[in-house]
């Protein structure tokens, strides 16, 4: 009788393991998304634009970032950096508990066949789209075209940058 208890034990314990790997407990399994730092510096060019923003994971599950819409540009591609030279990639990981950074000197979003010229002070509307979540809508606010953000002072700039409105 003694025998049985161990291994009824061993299905039990096997079991639970296999439910948290399903839908019912999203914070592990899934990916859990949200965007911020985003911004565009104000394109030098007529016809090409660089964006940057993070997209933070806070659930267990990788993401990647598929591809990029936006109204302002015919194109918006992605693009790693290294050392001095850009390549462009068809997706760009999200890890899990993580982040994907997307920034001056690094990885970075290109829009190409701009249809205007956004200006410093405006909005552009942008979509992203992942290969697990659903699509985000993010407003991209147009900064000046020497604009760093920087993570020290970032939110006394914040908060200075909101009391003016």
């Amino acid at each position: 009788m003694s025998a049985g208890a161990p291994a009824a034990a061993l299905v039990i314990a096997a079991a639970l393991a296999l439910t948290g790997c399903g839908d019912s407990d999203p914070g592990s399994s899934e990916p859990e998304l949200s965007v911020g730092s985003v911004y565009m510096p104000q394109p030098v060019s007529d016809s090409m634009a660089a964006g940057f923003l993070v997209v933070a994971n806070t659930g267990g599950a990788d993401d990647r970032l598929s591809s990029v819409t936006s109204d302002v540009a015919g194109e918006v591609t992605l693009h790693t950096t290294s050392g001095q030279s850009m390549t462009e990639v068809k997706n760009l990981d999200v890890p899990g508990h993580g982040k994907l950074v997307l920034e001056s000197g690094g990885n970075h979003l290109m829009f190409e066949k701009l249809k205007r010229k956004p200006k410093e002070g405006d909005k552009v509307s942008l979509e992203l789209h992942f290969t697990k979540s659903g699509p985000m809508k993010v407003e991209m606010p147009v900064k000046s075209p020497t604009y760093r953000p920087t993570t020290t002072t970032k939110s006394s700039m914040q908060s200075s940058s909101t009391s003016h409105h």
